[in-house]
């Protein structure tokens, strides 16, 4: 977790670290930050997370759309750690349309300039990372999330990402 820590830092990414998401078949660690206007209203209206992806459905409903609580995160960035530079654009693959993403490589790897180039079209970011390390930008990602628009799917994922942040207080943050 720490090397997670340090990649965050090294992006600029101030927020809570939620690990072992799993998502779209990757499992990642978010970055996210409680909107607290948001949640405080939510707790006053008793609107805690909805984490039911059948309750999503009712967005593309007109008669519900006025019973849809605004998103109490912000979602800053993925992390996702992988082993070599080849695996990353992989690992980012769809979540590049959730948020912006980086993959955290360890220190010791290969710089490949393909995939580095690769990786540079698609958006995706590149951070090192050793045990003692504090986090090297390579390669800074992309927030391409506007280009995609918003989703069920990813209004969902802020909702799941909601619900760990207030089960799990003593999740990282990092500062």
């Amino acid at each position: 977790m720490q090397q997670l820590q340090h990649a965050a830092r090294a992006l600029g990414w101030d927020g809570r670290l939620v690990p072992d998401v799993e998502v779209l078949g990757t499992r990642f660690t978010a970055v996210a930050r409680i909107r607290q206007d948001v949640h405080q209203w939510r707790l006053h209206h008793g609107w805690g997370p909805e984490l039911d992806p059948a309750w999503f459905k009712a967005w593309s409903e007109p008669e519900h759309h006025d019973q849809l609580p605004v998103a109490a995160v912000d979602l800053i960035g993925i992390l996702v750690p992988v082993s070599k530079p080849s695996r990353a654009l992989r690992a980012c693959g769809m979540l590049l349309s959730l948020a912006p993403c980086a993959v955290v490589l360890p220190g010791q790897h290969q710089e490949d300039p393909l995939s580095m180039l690769e990786l540079d079209y698609y958006g995706a970011g590149i951070v090192t990372t050793g045990p003692d390390d504090a986090g090297r930008l390579v390669l800074e990602p992309e927030n391409r999330a506007a280009e995609f628009g918003s989703s069920m799917f990813g209004r969902w994922l802020l909702e799941v990402l909601y619900s760990r942040l207030l089960e799990n207080p003593h999740i990282t943050e990092n500062a």
